[in-house]
């Protein structure tokens, strides 16, 4: 068989640390084309680091000579370059979110529609051994209907100091839509993809505007740091599932944390270490499982599952319908914040009714 032939948009952090890495795992399936950035200086230097042959001047030329495309640009361009590469017929693994708007999503999954190509989003948290244990025993009822799932990713003080994360017209917003996209998809994933009825949120920026600011990644200019730090929500779910979420870049808590938890009428669990609660034979019972951690792992799952949906072999994992409803709660989060009054979804029957 043929390899797939990938191409690299956009050669920041993301794409350095984690794909271009992670596909090279991957050579007797895939063949890293080459790399385009609009900062062609920096492309010659990545495609040096990681021995790709070609540094393209234009995406045009790339979708020419590829089967793939991976997106790793800012937020703002991710549904622009993804639907020029598949009206092409070239298949997509974009970086999350998927896109700054619903609307931007629904662009991106008609095309993908259009030309029977594949449309893949990175949210690779969903590969990670505790995702995949929850997963399954969410599944055989192992704690029975869910009621109340509660999230936190919590950083102390990490503000990305690179790139431009914090600015809001190219990211569509800081610390939610940057990190906490990553707990809420995993979150619906193992709800089994309840209908959210209402949101409510509070975003904060005080801390990163605050003066002498102490920040473990980097600096960056606080007097145009327009982004959420910190945001707190609280969304209402159909067959009365609740989710407490809090998210944040910088927070005045002791260290970072990373939870996920999900209580339930039979029973509950959580991840970040993996652990069941259960109430059975007369006692309560906390179980723990023996996870074998392998780093970067989840990358490397999320990477074959694409190349695999490419060539027919697998299911994606991560559907387009799937990320768009991330994108749609982010936006009301972001709403309730600016109003101060709680969204309601719309009544529409058809709204969020994709399979998880």
């Amino acid at each position: 068989m043929d390899k797939l032939k990938i191409g690299i948009i956009g050669s920041g952090g993301i794409a350095q640390s984690r794909h271009i890495p992670t596909f090279q795992q991957l050579e007797d399936k895939v063949s890293i084309e080459g790399v385009y950035d609009i900062n062609q200086d920096r492309a010659q230097e990545v495609a040096a680091a990681f021995s790709i042959a070609r540094v393209y001047h234009n995406i045009e030329r790339m979708l020419e000579e590829v089967d793939a495309v991976v997106i790793c640009t800012p937020n703002k361009f991710h549904a622009d370059i993804a639907v020029q590469a598949l009206d092409r017929g070239i298949h997509v693994l974009c970086e999350k979110p998927m896109a700054i708007t619903t609307e931007e999503c629904e662009r991106m999954i008609e095309a993908a529609e259009k030309t029977d190509s594949v449309l893949a989003i990175a949210f690779h948290y969903r590969f990670g051994p505790e995702a995949q244990i929850a997963k399954q025993m969410m599944e055989n009822h192992e704690i029975g209907d869910p009621l109340v799932c509660r999230f936190q990713a919590l950083r102390r003080r990490k503000v990305p100091g690179w790139g431009v994360f914090t600015n809001k017209e190219l990211q569509g917003g800081g610390s939610l839509i940057d990190y906490g996209c990553h707990l809420l998809d995993l979150s619906l994933w193992l709800l089994g993809n309840p209908k959210p009825l209402e949101v409510m949120a509070k975003t904060y920026d005080r801390l990163s505007k605050a003066p002498n600011l102490t920040n473990e990644w980097g600096q960056f200019d606080q007097n145009t740091f327009n982004v959420e730090d910190h945001v707190t929500g609280y969304i209402t779910f159909e067959n009365d599932i609740t989710m407490q979420l809090e998210c944040s870049w910088a927070a005045n808590i002791k260290e970072d944390t990373e939870q996920l938890s999900i209580s339930g009428v039979e029973g509950g669990l959580q991840l970040f270490p993996f652990e069941l609660y259960q109430s059975k034979y007369g006692t309560l019972l906390n179980s723990t499982a023996q996870i074998n951690k392998i780093d970067n792992i989840e990358p490397y799952y999320q990477a074959n599952n694409f190349v695999d949906s490419c060539t027919g072999e697998a299911e994606l994992i991560v559907k387009p319908e799937q990320a768009m409803k991330v994108t749609k709660i982010v936006e009301a989060l972001y709403e309730s914040s600016e109003t101060g009054k709680s969204v309601r979804f719309e009544e529409n029957p058809t709204t969020f009714e994709e399979s998880y």
